[in-house]
């Protein structure tokens, strides 16, 4: 079964061209992988010592997690969008189901109040980590299906809606607030990119503010995390804690910061160092300069992760397209939820921080992502999967081109 979904060739890794990939979005991924390794190993070094007696204990989880999702990245880069495409009805399902099972008793694993994990005997899966990306596939099919009737109609517009919203209910039940707004917001670019009018794409925006306001009141927790949020200062020792730590590590690390291995608050002051604070603990040792540098190779990963959109879109490869632009906005999304509560500028979440924090389900999918963006720029440019196109193998023969 998987050798006859990957057998079609070629494909970016085994070519006339031999391996004829985006080299810069791959190094681009590369860094920030190798970057979470370093931070992990430096922010989880205590904690893993006093729970395990191995203080490399987190670092070879990782190294065992990162070596999963560069075989993911392989693995999608073999497929070809088409068959995604022809699949994306099954994921749409295969979501639904995990998002299920995991509010099962039994199967769902109970982690600080939230069912997001389904355990197994040495890891976790994480099934939002999951559904994110199968919506983003079938919403990417919807648009290529339904473009005219999205474009001018009420109820193209209104129909993903029917899937989306009991989607994003099950997350709630998780909950995970986080992970609802970030395959929302992803769906509403998605949707705006995919013709839908301002009118249309601005009422959607209203609803969504209201709804967000209304789930906000709805649990006492999220007002305290909100109100905290403004001052944390003023319950510093109680539910304003977490963020005051995280702010005093930014503090302590100033421009140039204390040296990798250095950190203070690393050690037992703040929570959650190695997944959801790992960028509080970065910019601690590192500083300034090393957290815009960081800050820069997202901005370089997911900007180019639209050009690739672009491309697709201009070689009339729209399914690739709007599937590069969901994947770019969900990476997009969690970057600046997690650095803006790492830095105070929004409520504390727990959402982890791409190809960075640890945690096995999210590194997994973010290389898995990767992968597929590799394929849609590779089929962009040489125009495999156009529709009007017909290759053989000895067409990608000649030497390629560095256009971009």
């Amino acid at each position: 079964m998987i050798l006859g979904i990957i057998k079609p060739y070629p494909s970016p890794l085994i070519s006339g061209r031999g391996i004829d990939l985006d080299f810069a979005m791959l190094a681009g991924c590369l860094g920030l992988l190798g970057l979470g390794l370093v931070m992990i190993t430096s922010a989880s070094s205590e904690v893993a010592a006093v729970q395990s007696g191995n203080p490399l204990y987190h670092m070879i989880r990782h190294l065992v997690y990162v070596v999963l999702g560069v075989g993911a990245c392989i693995a999608t880069m073999m497929v070809p969008i088409s068959t995604w495409q022809r699949m994306g009805w099954l994921m749409l399902v295969g979501a639904f189901g995990l998002l299920v099972l995991v509010l099962v008793p039994g199967i769902g694993r109970e982690v600080n109040g939230s069912m997001r994990w389904i355990g197994f005997s040495f890891f976790n899966v994480q099934p939002s980590e999951i559904a994110k990306v199968f919506v983003v596939i079938y919403l990417a099919g919807y648009l290529v299906r339904r473009q005219q009737e999205v474009r001018e109609s009420w109820m193209g517009f209104f129909k993903p809606f029917i899937v989306l919203l009991p989607m994003a209910g099950l997350l709630l039940m998780e909950p995970d607030f986080g992970a609802t707004v970030v395959m929302m917001g992803a769906a509403a670019a998605m949707l705006f990119l995919g013709g839908v009018g301002l009118f249309r794409f601005t009422l959607m925006v209203a609803l969504a503010v209201v709804a967000v306001v209304g789930l906000v009141q709805a649990q006492p927790y999220r007002m305290a995390r909100l109100i905290t949020f403004t001052d944390p200062w003023s319950d510093q020792f109680g539910s304003g804690y977490q963020l005051t730590q995280a702010l005093i590590a930014f503090g302590r690390g100033e421009w140039l910061g204390v040296g990798l291995g250095n950190s203070v608050q690393k050690q037992f002051y703040l929570p959650e160092a190695h997944t959801d604070f790992v960028f509080s603990v970065l910019a601690e040792e590192l500083g300034v300069i090393g957290s815009l540098a960081t800050v820069a190779l997202f901005v370089f990963v997911s900007v180019r992760a639209m050009y690739i959109g672009l491309w697709a879109e201009k070689a009339k490869q729209f399914f690739a397209a709007y599937m590069a632009y969901g994947l770019a906005f969900l990476w997009i999304g969690q970057f600046l939820i997690n650095i803006g509560v790492n830095v105070g500028l929004l409520p504390t979440k727990g959402l982890t921080l791409p190809f960075l924090s640890y945690g096995g389900s999210s590194l997994v999918i973010c290389c898995a992502c990767a992968g597929l963006l590799l394929r849609i720029e590779w089929e962009s440019r040489t125009h495999l999967g156009s529709e009007e196109t017909e290759f053989s193998e000895s067409d990608f023969a000649e030497e390629p081109s560095h256009g971009r």
